[in-house]
């Protein structure tokens, strides 16, 4: 028991001396949207009966990676942090740019080449 005490011990000065800077609100707000965005791909998959990706699964994963990146850069200066948000970010963005492309050719009739 005493393992467990002196654990609990840590968790509590730890959590006395968590500080919620203004870079921390934005690291976290984008994780919290990075997240959200499979509950959102969840949510779509079972009211069609098959795997969907929305186009808001892709602004969230857009707008999370970019919250994160700028806390990673910026925030903590965190070169894992950077590298292991920057590829995601750049297929979300690639996927919305198709996205938009098949929708406007879809609404003008043009073929996609």
């Amino acid at each position: 028991m005493d393992f467990l005490s002196t654990q609990f011990a840590h968790i509590l000065q730890a959590l006395q001396n968590f500080q919620l800077t203004p870079w921390k609100i934005v690291g976290l707000l984008g994780s919290v949207m990075f997240t959200s965005r499979w509950f959102v791909q969840l949510y779509y998959t079972r009211k069609h009966k098959r795997v969907v990706m929305p186009l808001s699964f892709w602004w969230l994963s857009v707008v999370g990676s970019a919250l994160l990146l700028a806390y990673f850069t910026v925030g903590k200066n965190d070169s894992v942090g950077i590298i292991s948000n920057f590829f995601p970010a750049f297929v979300s963005v690639y996927n919305l740019i198709v996205h938009m492309r098949h929708h406007k050719n879809s609404i003008t009739g043009d073929t996609i080449e």
